[in-house]
């Protein structure tokens, strides 16, 4: 059995890029992400790699479109301001197709906000942050452990499908330390040779990298055509889902993220006093899960959703639940500026809903 080793989420991604062969990371720091480049100022240069704190997180995120673009695995951190600071250079790798892995430990928010766990930043993450049709594929951990294994996921399928992955956690499980197994990653033997990179063309053509398209006069939108049939190419293979007591439930609480975690233990307490309630986490939120929650909606007709957020997840599981012109049951329990739902609120709202129907 792999040791176990006490860890911070913040450590345990670090350690994931380490483990997954990240060449180059650049970041700025801000709170509460830091230990993600305290990590990686020391761990990276022992392998080999390439560690630079940026003058700004303009740079940074410029400098990560540079370092991929050579076919070097890229990655950059920040929290919620500092994402917002880099969404015009998130949306030029986007364009460009080039993978990376971007982290977003979420914060209190509008403005400079505070320094608690939030999830108010779903929409800039799954819809397009910055300018023009574009997306991010986007993971959402529940655990330390699970911040370990799917950063190291996001730099495979940054490299499967030439789009930037974001991890999405939180100020709290960015700081909570659990123990975890530091477990290796997979092969890499199916993944697709980079030969789009910039890496010298003696003896062969030269490869172009650009996002401006101006000649021919349908050149851009040829480039959104074939970019929107990767994106549905997505969706269809990359929709991922965890669910708990879902065959029987006369309720299904959504949540992801931390929220989850205090959904199972609410859930579980229902249970115990005689309600079926089930829970489905979405671990991708984008592509969002929405086949196993229309699945779902065929035999349970009221759903709770849960969000550090005045509710921005909900739009997706109305677009999923809606879609079919189905007549269900959505609630929502949430607030925002660094707010975290109690199990016995959660659990209250359980009651409220299956006694009270639509909220």
């Amino acid at each position: 059995m792999t040791e176990k080793i006490l860890m911070k989420g913040n450590e345990a991604m670090s350690a994931a890029a380490v483990k997954a062969g990240c060449k180059f990371y650049a970041g700025y720091p801000i709170t509460p992400q830091n230990e993600v480049t305290q990590y990686l100022s020391r761990e990276l240069p022992k392998v080999g790699s390439v560690f630079i704190q940026a003058e700004s997180e303009l740079a940074a995120i410029n400098m990560v479109f540079g370092a991929s673009s050579t076919g070097a695995r890229a990655m950059t951190s920040s929290s919620s301001p500092g994402i917002s600071l880099k969404q015009e250079g998130i949306s030029y790798i986007a364009a460009a197709e080039l993978p990376c892995v971007i982290v977003n430990v979420m914060r209190g928010g509008p403005g400079l906000g505070n320094i608690m766990g939030s999830q108010g930043d779903y929409f800039q993450a799954t819809k397009g942050g910055g300018h023009g049709d574009y997306r991010l594929i986007v993971l959402a951990p529940s655990s330390v452990q699970e911040t370990y294994n799917l950063t190291i996921m996001a730099f495979d399928l940054a490299d499967k499908y030439r789009n930037p992955v974001m991890i999405l956690t939180d100020g709290v499980l960015a700081q909570m330390a659990e123990a975890i197994e530091l477990k290796e990653p997979p092969s890499h033997h199916n993944l697709p040779r980079k030969d789009w990179a910039l890496t010298g063309c003696k003896g062969r053509k030269p490869n172009v990298i650009k996002t401006l398209h101006l000649y021919p006069a349908d050149a851009l939108e040829k480039v959104n055509i074939m970019l929107d049939r990767k994106y549905k190419k997505i969706e269809d293979e990359l929709q991922k889902c965890e669910k708990i007591n879902c065959d029987d439930a006369d309720i299904v609480v959504i949540a992801y993220g931390l929220p989850s975690r205090i959904g199972k233990s609410a859930i579980k307490k229902a249970r115990l006093d005689g309600i079926k309630a089930g829970l489905l986490r979405p671990i991708t939120l984008w592509p969002f899960p929405k086949k196993e929650i229309q699945e779902i909606s065929k035999k349970c007709k009221k759903f709770l959703v849960v969000e550090m957020s005045n509710g921005q997840m909900i739009e997706d599981v109305k677009l999923a639940l809606y879609e079919n012109g189905n007549e269900i049951d959505i609630s929502f329990l949430g607030r925002g500026g660094g707010w975290y739902p109690k199990p016995e609120e959660v659990l209250n709202k359980i009651k409220e809903v299956i006694g009270n129907g639509k909220q």
